[in-house]
């Protein structure tokens, strides 16, 4: 047989299909339309923006006779005006913006729950490898994160005898738990395959912690992460009330103080924006570590 006739055997058996070819194209081009993107934005962003606009007006109704004890948002619109469209501003060591004092609060943040990661993780895994550890300390965490933040500032405070370290200690001492809880309970749900694996290639404790241990807990930490930097961001707030300084928490017990309501509504917006995005930030982060695994 001739290669022409091979070639017109091989046409005829598989004829081309333009239609299939175009369909094809247009899918894969309608991937990228602008206008299913805009649709996919607005049904994201539309809902919480309608709720949005709703609570303001029930609230703006409710606050505006003249017995009411809270601001109307209009009455927060007009006297913090600087503090919702000049974030950034920086007129001395006290007067600054709402953004600079987030930024100050969100390095103790940074460093408080750093430790609480590395230490969570670590402390996790080696509970969750021993079940008579896991029954016995498992009760005392337990009792331990339900202590308030607050509760341990008096300790924090004696021991360091001073507001900065012992507002990292109260942020550490908040946020540890969870993640060890979680840790742990993700390490007692490796496989027992897996831990054959590891026998089989003869791994050592290190080698199984960073290959097996923590791929396959994976899910559990970052919860317990998540977890961890809501409590921490809650326990900065908290402790800088009372410790001092220039950040966020500060700036509202001294708004509180000069009977500055409108301030202390916007800072509580800057505060639940910050923690919103903290908390999308670390899920984001788990979700690529673990391929989508973890809960959203």
């Amino acid at each position: 047989m001739s290669i022409q006739t091979i070639e017109d055997t091989t046409v005829k058996a598989f004829p081309a299909k333009p239609a299939e070819v175009i369909a094809f194209t247009a899918k894969a081009r309608r991937r990228f339309d602008p206008i299913v993107i805009a649709g996919k934005l607005a049904s994201a962003l539309v809902p919480p923006a309608i709720v949005i606009a709703l609570m303001l007006i029930v609230w703006q109704i409710a606050c505006s006779s003249p017995t009411a004890s809270l601001p109307p948002p209009s009455q927060v619109w007009n006297e913090a005006y600087d503090l919702i469209a000049h974030p950034f501003f920086n007129n001395g060591p006290q007067d600054i913006g709402l953004a600079w004092r987030v930024l100050i609060s969100l390095q103790r943040v940074a460093i408080g729950f750093g430790l609480a990661a590395i230490v969570g993780v670590a402390l996790g895994a080696l509970v969750g490898q021993s079940i008579w550890a896991m029954r016995g300390l498992d009760p005392v965490f337990q009792i331990l994160r339900t202590v308030p933040p607050l509760a341990w500032l008096p300790l924090s405070l004696a021991a360091f005898r001073d507001s900065s370290p012992s507002a990292l200690f109260v942020i550490f001492i908040t946020s540890i738990w969870p993640i060890i809880i979680n840790t742990a309970v993700g390490v007692r749900n490796i496989p027992e395959d897996y831990r054959n694996v590891s026998r089989i290639l003869r791994l050592n404790q290190f080698e199984f912690f960073v290959k097996i241990m923590v791929p396959a807990a994976a899910p559990y930490i970052f919860t317990g992460l998540r977890i961890g930097i809501g409590l921490s961001w809650l326990a900065i707030v908290a402790a800088e009330m009372l410790t001092g300084g220039v950040g966020i928490g500060f700036f509202i017990w001294d708004a509180w103080n000069s009977s500055r309501l409108p301030d202390i509504i916007v800072a509580l917006a800057y505060i639940g924006v910050t923690g919103f995005c903290l908390d999308r930030l670390v899920a984001a982060v788990g979700a690529f570590v673990t391929r989508g695994t973890t809960a959203k």
